[in-house]
């Protein structure tokens, strides 16, 4: 990409993140990014959003509806960035389990998830047991450890199928078992 279409796409994507986090806020969620791509002869605009618990359909669909209006009535203005120009598709969605962990709130919403991040310039694997203002603890293999925000790298989620106290509960038999 000609370093003149990333500034532009850097622009508007600035923008957009500044017109759409008020927006999402005040719906009570936080918006965690936004992409714009081309499509054809339209943009394609991804607004990830999350919150404290999750997000649910109605969130993604009340979220959509409020995005949408905030972008058509940004449209019409004509400092609108070029990338918005015209007819685009909207995606709103939540983020996947492989969103880096890298906000306090990322971290504070991986309580009790398994994460591996990079601690003192080495990768290490452990439970989020707990946030503070100050960092993350985390119970590396039945030891705990507090690590301070400045001190750690991007934390990934790792997948788990049975993450403990998650068991099956009575009467989930299998094939008629119980």
């Amino acid at each position: 990409m000609p370093a003149t279409a990333g500034a532009s796409a850097a622009r508007a994507r600035e923008h957009l993140l500044d017109l759409l986090g008020p927006v999402v806020a005040d719906a009570g969620y936080d918006l965690e990014d936004v992409t714009v791509s081309s499509a054809g002869r339209r943009s394609l605009v991804r607004v990830t959003v999350d919150a404290d618990g999750g997000i649910d359909l109605d969130a993604v669909s009340l979220v959509s509806r409020l995005v949408s209006d905030a972008l058509d009535a940004d449209g019409n203005r004509p400092d609108s960035p070029p990338a918005l120009a015209g007819a685009y598709v909207l995606e709103v969605s939540s983020p996947g389990v492989d969103r880096p962990l890298t906000e306090p709130r990322h971290w504070r919403r991986a309580v009790g998830r398994l994460v591996q991040v990079e601690l003192g310039g080495r990768p290490v694997t452990g439970r989020v047991t707990g946030t503070d203002d100050a960092g993350v603890t985390l119970d590396l293999e039945g030891t705990p450890r507090h690590a301070d925000w400045a001190e750690m790298g991007r934390g990934k989620v790792q997948v788990e199928f049975n993450r403990p106290g998650e068991g099956r509960a009575a009467g989930d038999g299998v094939d008629g078992e119980d």
